[in-house]
């Protein structure tokens, strides 16, 4: 019985070091997609007010003219440019846009990035890259796995027979609450 057990315990070790780096991807994507109303947990936009040298009227604005307002704002080359009302352009450069009301000389340059970690555990965690939810999937079986070695390393007062299944009785509350209130809801 020795045996079985130092070999539960092994396996329950080397399977938490496997899955160390995907549990800590999975949660960091999973606390930032709890909060999706309070931020943007793939990208950070920054918008930065401009204000032009002075107003431009729709028939001065050409590819030299979009190329200097480029260079207002540290963009070197455009993508393309249109016009969404006769008194505004707005201009496209990769991951940014640029985009000025002519009349009165103001305008909005907005630039997006990836939020570094947040990003790459996202496009994991929603399962966005082909292939990834086979690799999902192994780590949910490795994860039960986990729990039921670790069920069975202790035994007595510590142990699934002791204090262990009154702490599983404690874990499987909330749950049961908010499935609850769901259904009353």
């Amino acid at each position: 019985m020795a045996g079985w057990r130092k070999l539960n315990a092994a396996l329950h070790r080397d399977l938490g070091y496997l899955c160390t780096a995907l549990v800590m991807a999975y949660c960091l994507s999973g606390l930032a997609l709890n909060h999706i109303d309070d931020w943007n947990p793939d990208f950070i936009i920054t918008r930065v007010p401009v204000r032009l040298d002075r107003a431009y009227s729709p028939a001065e604005i050409n590819d030299e003219v979009v190329a200097g307002f480029g260079a207002l704002v540290g963009e070197s080359r455009y993508k393309v440019y249109d016009a969404p009302t006769e008194n505004q352009v707005k201009i496209y450069y990769d991951n940014a846009t640029l985009h000025l009301r002519l009349a009165d000389g103001e305008g909005v340059y907005e630039r997006v990035s990836r939020r570094p970690i947040f990003y790459h555990s996202n496009i994991l965690h929603r399962n966005s890259v082909a292939g990834w939810k086979w690799v999902s999937d192994v780590l949910a079986i490795l994860l039960i796995l986990i729990n039921v070695t670790g069920l069975l390393i202790l035994r007595g007062k510590y142990g699934i027979s002791g204090r262990g299944k009154w702490l599983i009785a404690a874990g499987m509350v909330p749950p049961m609450v908010a499935i609850l209130l769901h259904e009353l809801g």
